[in-house]
Order: C-alpha cells, then structure tokens, then sequence
C-alpha cells in the first residue's frame, strides 16, 4: 500500500467525476491500477481482481453501482489515506505515467469539466516547472523538447538514455521540457505553446545562439501548430528558431490508431498506464487530431470536443524560417515492399516523411534533411543509438 503514494488523493477524486460516463470500467480501472502500484517493480499480474477483503470493497461498489448507478467516490475515499503524497514531493514517475495516460484518453473531457486531473501547459526541467524568468544553468544554446501522445516529459527517458540530457552533454544545449495535455486538441496545445514561449523566451538571460525544437510523435505536430499560430498572432520567437526536428511524428496521420492498436501501444510503454489501454475506444480530441494529423483548431476558440465526425485536415506547409527535419523509424530490416507502410510500427513511413500522393498536401522536407533508422520502433526513437546520433549531427 506504501506504493499508493505515487498518486494523490485528490487525483483519484478527480477520477470519480468521469463516473457518470462509464462508472463499472473505472471501477475496473481503479482496481487495476490499484494491483499495478501496490506490486513490486518488475511483477506482472495475470489477472486484474483483487482478493481477500480488497476484493469484497470492489465487488460491493460494482454491485452497488449495477443496482443504483452509484460512482467511485466512496471507493476513493476507502483509499485517500493511503494515497497522499505532500505538495512539495519530487515528481514520481508512477504518477506522472498514470495521469499522462488518462490525460491522453480523456484530456479533452477533464479540462472542459474543469477536473483537477486535467494537466495544464508548462514548461520543466526534471519534472518540476520552469514558472518564470529562466530556467536553472540557462545557456546560449536552448533545445526544447516536447512529448507525444499519452506521454510525460519524463518520459523522453528510456532505456537509460534522454536525447535532451545526452544532446546537453555532448553540445552544451540547455534542455527544456513541455508537459501538456495530449488529448487536448492539437490546435489548442499549439496555441498555448506559442503563447507561453513568447512570454518564456522574453526572460531568457543571454541571446540564443541556436533554439532548436524535437518534437517526438505528437509533439512534433504541435510544434508545427504553434510555429503557424505564432506567425499568425505576429509573435517573435519563431523567428529565433533555427531547427525544427520531428522524430516519427505523424505528418499525414496514423492510420494504425483508428484500430486502437497505437494507443494500446502508447499506453503500454509503462505498466502503470497500461490498465488505461481499456478506455482505448474512447477518442479524445488529441487522438482525433493525431491521426488525421489536423495541427489547427476546427472551431473558434477551441473544438467541439465531443463530435464524432472530422473534417479534413487544414494543410499546413512546414514554416519559411528554421530548418525542418523528418526523422522516422521502420521496423523493416531493409527497404521493401512493406516499409512504408509498416512504418515504425504506429506511424506510417510516407507520414513520418510527410509524402502524399497528392503534391499539394506533401510537405517540403529537403532530402538531405529526412533521415529513416531502419528496425527502430516508434518508442524506440527515444533512446536508440542511431537515432541520438543523427540527431547530434542536425544540432552540432
């Protein structure tokens, strides 16, 4: 039980408000995430039904919910003692995977609910925000990295390897990281995004001798969206901006996700987030976005975050100022008859590159600025080798 700490009491009673939408499958969730934190790293359950007097609570609250349509409040309450976790805590990656993942699902409806789980924007370092003026050790050299789909900034660790602490290391840059709400529009996260680096940018203590931005996945479509808004609203940092490098981000859309299996994949990069691969058949307005690869707000203001039909993407060609740089990854071994539409296993090739069929809707990515690491997964991008390596040359 000592292991509930990862995760707030006020978390799980934001939890309880989604009940009026599906109060059995969280009660299901709850409790699977409830056996997940409680085990020893590296344990993996067969099943996801607690035993002993554990059990008898959850089989109550399903009865209870199955005769009067009850919620989850009580079932949190039963556990808030164990779950709280002091305001100044260091952040735990459990937590962070845990509420990323359920932001990704069902971010949209947590911030239009004003639901204490719904993650706000910000930028951070080692997982705590950088509020204002600069971040710590700011040098001349700032790359800002931003995370994909059901994802956390603490994530960009894997394996052992973080390409924004390694890239720090090898090039002096100083690594910056975005934390959002991926199932919030995309179109929204890069409006935000262009705001908030306008005002950030503002307070940095030296000039910048090179701004680079790596976007894996989702993130390189909002920081294609928030480069096009900033231009639009007459800000001035892209104008600092000298590359942009999108690592197997889905230009054109991700086909594989309309059958759920790239979030059951996202969701299943950490034990902790994988029980929220069973909400994967609900569609937030992120996950719509991600695979049409729509980068712009649909309505003013914001989306109808709760529509069922999207229309076509709004083509948006790649920006004027800074370098643009396609990184992708294929499964295939060798070039073939399948690579392209393997993919790295979430993202198509052809989108990862952004080649359309359709010249109008291709994006100008120069040839010597695409690059494709053959037998590289989607989440593999993050930590592997080749990957760090190429990425070391575009910023040297």
């Amino acid at each position: 039980m000592k292991r509930f700490a990862a995760v707030r009491a006020a978390d799980l009673h934001g939890l309880s408000r989604l009940g009026t939408e599906a109060t059995l499958g969280l009660v299901d969730l709850v409790e699977a995430v409830h056996l997940r934190v409680a085990s020893p790293p590296g344990f993996t359950r067969a099943e996801d039904r607690s035993r002993g007097l554990t059990g008898l609570v959850y089989r109550s609250i399903r009865g209870v919910t199955r005769l009067a349509g009850g919620s989850v409040e009580g079932l949190l309450a039963l556990l808030s003692r164990d779950l709280q976790l002091p305001a100044d805590a260091a952040p735990q990656p459990e937590r962070e995977a845990l509420l990323a993942a359920l932001n990704g699902v069902l971010g949209d409806r947590l911030a239009a609910s004003a639901n204490p789980l719904a993650l706000s924007m910000a930028m951070r370092q080692q997982g705590r925000p950088w509020r204002g003026g600069a971040p710590a050790e700011a040098g001349p050299r700032l790359l800002l990295l931003i995370h994909g789909l059901c994802m956390n900034d603490l994530q960009w660790q894997r394996g052992g390897h973080d390409h924004g602490q390694a890239l720090a290391a090898a090039l002096g840059y100083t690594p910056v990281y975005v934390h959002y709400n991926s199932g919030l529009p995309i179109g929204a996260n890069g409006l935000a995004l262009a705001r908030l680096l306008e005002d950030r940018l503002r307070g940095w203590p030296q000039p910048l001798q090179r701004f680079a931005i790596l976007g894996h996945s989702m993130g390189g479509l909002v920081a294609r969206s928030a480069i096009h808004q900033a231009g639009q609203l007459g800000l001035t940092w892209p104008q600092r901006l000298d590359d942009l490098v999108c690592l197997g981000t889905p230009h054109l859309g991700a086909p594989l996700e309309r059958a759920g299996h790239g979030v059951d994949l996202l969701l299943g990069a950490t034990p902790y987030a994988a029980p929220f691969a069973r909400l994967g058949k609900l569609r937030s307005a992120g996950i719509t976005d991600l695979r049409h690869g729509q980068l712009l707000s649909l309505v003013p203001g914001g989306v109808d975050r709760f529509a069922r039909r999207t229309p076509p993407p709004v083509h948006v060609p790649l920006p004027l100022g800074p370098r643009s740089h396609a990184l992708a990854g294929t499964l295939a071994l060798a070039d073939g008859v399948g690579t392209a539409l393997l993919g790295d296993g979430l993202v198509p090739l052809n989108s990862a590159l952004g080649q359309h069929a359709d010249p109008q809707r291709s994006l100008a990515f120069a040839p010597e600025r695409q690059w494709v690491g053959a037998g590289i997964g989607h989440l593999a991008l993050l930590s592997h080798a080749a990957v760090f390596e190429r990425l070391r040359q575009i910023l040297a």
